[in-house]
């Protein structure tokens, strides 16, 4: 085997190539492919971490919409229910305040009736004594003429029938 300088160049070059092949593939090529494939692993391993906590953000979103919309829908009965009884209180107090109206009402008339009765009373009373007051005087004047006095018990007894 006689090399020339260029064979021999190629030569120790592809031997080099090969031993430095064997030993980067012994000692390097192992720890680099491990390192890339815990590389490789990390990274699946964050994307499906991201993953996760896009699928439990969305569930939190879900479930927040869900607590939201439970929660107007419980401020909403609420408002409904004090409405109501807002209504109520006031449909009560209407109630009432007529109520007491009306019996304030059937007490004035009540009270003006009595008034009015004793009103009438007083005046009948007042009547009755000016009207004896007038037959008296009248009387006493008729009757203070003999003649007038004999007229007027005829005129009576005229007056009176007989059955």
């Amino acid at each position: 085997m006689n090399f020339t300088a260029p064979e021999s160049l190629v030569f120790w070059t592809t031997i080099i190539f090969l031993v430095f092949f064997v030993l980067l593939r012994k000692f390097a090529w192992k720890p680099i492919l491990g390192a890339v494939k815990g590389r490789e692993d990390s990274i699946n391993k964050a994307l499906q971490s991201a993953e996760d906590a896009r699928r439990e953000m969305h569930n939190l979103q879900a479930d927040n919409q869900r607590i939201l919309q439970e929660a107007r829908a419980e401020r909403d009965a609420m408002m409904k229910e004090a409405r109501e009884i807002k209504e109520k209180m006031i449909a009560d107090a209407k109630a009432e305040a007529e109520a007491q109206g009306q019996k304030m009402v059937a007490q004035a008339k009540a009270v003006i009736e009595g008034e009015k009765n004793a009103a009438m009373a007083e005046i009948k009373g007042q009547v009755a004594s000016l009207s004896l007051d007038i037959a008296e005087k009248l009387l006493k004047n008729e009757l203070s003429n003999k003649e007038a006095q004999t007229a007027l018990v005829e005129k009576m007894l005229g007056d009176v029938k007989l059955n």
